[in-house]
């Protein structure tokens, strides 16, 4: 490859930081979805709730080093180019993407902000972004938890669309965020 070819896969950061952000996402999800199995009160459940904020948390701190990331580098050509609007959803459910990974977080501080509750982050406790406010607390968890179930068909779509891309349309689309060699 000449130095002037352009990259077939992302850089090696945008690999990695996505595929992180995939584990870190199933990790939210799997402490929430098992907080459920335990009783009210128990240190399991209490302890799983804890670990989906934290988790929460640190996928807002990665997402916003991926738009980062994302700015400063160049996305690598699909091969053979799709058409233009396949382009034209990719981009908009990349989007809707990226607004489910800064909006999630941010609305789950906010909840427990205005249930009145700490907002642990591995050791430290960030401040509250509002008030108390039982009403607003409710009203938020709500969005937070209609966004979450929105979040499993979007993370859904990207992950058929990707399958879709490899298998039947044979393109390069998947290969170009795999890890391993370049």
């Amino acid at each position: 490859m000449s130095s002037t070819a352009a990259p077939h896969r992302f850089p090696p950061l945008a690999i990695a930081l996505h595929w992180v952000m995939v584990a870190l996402i199933a990790a939210v999800y799997a402490c929430i979805l098992l907080r459920g199995t335990y009783p009210r009160g128990s240190d399991l459940r209490e302890g799983l709730k804890t670990w989906h904020f934290m988790l929460g948390l640190a996928v807002l701190v990665l997402v916003l080093v991926r738009i980062v990331a994302r700015f400063v580098s160049t996305e690598p050509p699909i091969v053979p180019e799709p058409p233009a609007w396949q382009m034209r959803l990719a981009r908009i459910t990349h989007l809707a993407l990226y607004a489910f990974m800064v909006a999630m977080p941010l609305l789950g501080w906010v909840a427990l902000s205005a249930s009145g509750k700490a907002i642990p982050f591995f050791g430290l406790h960030l401040p509250a972004l509002v008030g108390p406010g039982e009403t607003l607390a409710e009203q938020v968890e709500e969005v937070h938890e209609t966004i979450g179930t929105i979040g499993y068909f979007l993370i859904g779509l990207h992950a058929l669309a990707a399958l879709f891309h490899h298998y039947f349309l044979k393109d390069d689309t998947l290969r170009r965020m795999l890890p391993g060699r370049r």
